[in-house]
């Protein structure tokens, strides 16, 4: 299959067989960077940053697997330092950029941005996560630590716990999970509930999808934790906000306690919702699977560069 040119806007645009793919390039990159620092298979080429909101993980991994890729970055990490303060559209800032780079990657707070930057750009766009709406990079390395951590995605139990609602990683991310056969336990306050339509979508296609408020009683289930902060910037009203913040809680006694064979992972950055004690236990996975976001990355910017087919 041929990903040159391909924008990456969505965990739902995706084939099982095209998410092998992506994965078996990962594994590609992750074994020729402990041959070699820099693999020089896109020198001369330049990848735009534009990133509209903030971001640590998402925008210097891909900085940093375009440079272990041989190429060249350009971009901003700041919507105030953009021509987009002096009141130029988006379309018009992606016209632009489009004419300096390569490939464009792009996070933005409005859901559907990278959708709207994808239909004026000539060059590959790649989401970096648009407001509440998804974020497939993620989801594609969460997906690739499952299978580094687990040994396979197929036959696991995943309890996505937390901001269901807003999360835009766990919206990329069951998209991709529903092409294997995994069971999935949402748990959250009402209030952060995954969207209805999407669990609807899920099971009509077949995907067994559980749904609770009960973390503990999860846990015993599950062969994957997946947890997300709940995100204060998504709140309009700062009580609920307050009200909600501490709704979970993993400490290393209920690891040890309901299941010592847990894969945890979280998208970062923790605030509160996985205490440091945790980070000790071997199946604290989180900093590995942010580790695992530059070989995805490098392997999605071969890809959609048509490098990889030359």
């Amino acid at each position: 299959m041929n990903f040159k040119g391909m924008d990456i806007l969505d965990g739902a645009q995706f084939t099982r067989a095209e998410i092998e793919r992506v994965m078996e390039v990962s594994e590609e990159m992750r074994e020729r960077l402990r041959e070699s620092r820099s693999l020089n298979l896109l020198r001369g080429y330049v990848l735009g940053t534009l990133f509209f909101e903030p971001s640590t993980r998402t925008r210097l991994s891909f900085e940093t697997a375009m440079h272990r890729l041989g190429g060249d970055v350009v971009g901003f990490a700041s919507a105030g330092v953009s021509s987009v303060k002096k009141g130029e559209s988006l379309e018009d800032s992606i016209r632009t950029v489009d004419q300096y780079v390569d490939v464009i990657v792009m996070r933005h707070p409005q859901i559907g941005a990278a959708r709207r930057a994808a239909a004026v750009a000539e060059s590959p766009v790649i989401n970096g996560g648009d407001g509440a709406g998804q974020h497939p990079t993620q989801a594609l390395l969460d997906l690739f630590t499952i299978r580094t951590e687990r040994g396979q995605v197929d036959g696991n139990t995943i309890v996505l716990c937390g901001d269901l609602k807003y999360g835009r990683t766990v919206h990329a991310g069951v998209e991709l999970y529903k092409h294997y056969d995994c069971r999935l336990i949402l748990v959250s306050p009402d209030a952060l509930r995954m969207p209805p339509e999407l669990t609807a979508r899920l099971r009509e296609q077949g995907v067994v999808v559980e749904e609770t408020d009960d973390l503990e009683a999860a846990l015993p289930e599950a062969t994957v934790l997946y947890m997300t902060r709940i995100q204060k910037e998504r709140f309009a009203d700062p009580e609920e906000y307050e009200r909600l913040k501490g709704s979970y809680v993993l400490t290393r006694e209920m690891v040890e306690r309901l299941n010592p064979d847990l894969t945890i992972m979280h998208p970062l950055p923790r605030v509160g919702e996985i205490a440091a004690d945790v980070d000790a236990l071997p199946g604290a996975a989180y900093f590995r699977q942010a580790r695992n976001g530059i070989y995805v990355r490098m392997a999605l910017l071969w890809l959609v560069t048509g490098q990889s087919e030359a």
